[in-house]
């Protein structure tokens, strides 16, 4: 990479982590954090969608659909594929460098801000997907207000790693405080009809960052 693409890609993280947070540790900590990690060439979590995402895509009718922390695309870049009206957000602006280019190879469009997840102002979203979001604190809030952005009768998607996860190798926290219960995400999403809500045992295979046995928790609901 040339010098003056450098201080480019420098200067536009910085801009970036200003406008987010500037005067919070924990949000710069995650924003260099997550950067680092996606500007290496390889996608951190691999370029094809995680399977329990694509499952339920598949069998939605496109509308418009919000990824929350989408990191590298792969998600929103597959939705867009489908048809999908695509907005996402990250603290990194690697990830939505690399995301853009995804979606770029696959000739879609994807809408994408870099922004912290208490800042991010949407409406009217058909679908809302977390996958993997987690969140050290205030998480509950988050959600919330994120899932405030709901229609009624949008589609709520849930992936993230059960506090069972840790010390199995595939990736994901190792704090309790980072991590899902099947109770807390019931909790959380209790004002949802027909929720469902389980933990699974599943084998990830999603980029060098996702690999091997793994205990996830997934959710489906409508507001």
């Amino acid at each position: 990479m040339s010098l003056s693409r450098t201080l480019k890609k420098s200067q536009a993280f910085y801009l970036a982590l200003a406008k987010i947070h500037p005067m919070n540790p924990k949000t710069l900590f995650f924003a260099k954090m997550w950067n680092s990690r996606y500007s290496a060439e390889e996608y951190a979590y691999g370029e094809e969608p995680n399977a329990f995402i694509k499952q339920q895509l598949d069998n939605l009718i496109p509308g418009k659909i919000l990824f929350p922390a989408e990191g590298e695309g792969r998600n929103a870049v597959y939705a867009a594929k489908l048809g999908w009206n695509v907005e996402a957000f990250d603290l990194s602006t690697e990830g939505r460098e690399k995301a853009l280019s995804l979606a770029a190879q696959n000739g879609v469009d994807i809408s994408y801000e870099v922004c912290d997840a208490m800042q991010f102002q949407g409406e009217d979203f058909d679908a809302l997907a977390f996958c993997y979001f987690h969140t050290p604190s205030n998480f509950e809030k988050i959600y919330t207000q994120l899932g405030n952005q709901l229609v009624e009768g949008g589609h709520l998607l849930f992936e993230g790693f059960s506090v069972k996860n840790i010390g199995l190798g595939s990736g994901g926290p190792q704090k309790k405080d980072m991590l899902f219960t099947t109770s807390q995400i019931r909790t959380l999403f209790s004002s949802f009809t027909s929720l469902r809500v389980w933990e699974e045992e599943v084998v990830l295979d999603e980029g060098p960052f996702h690999q091997g046995k793994a205990i996830v928790i997934r959710a489906e609901g409508i507001k």
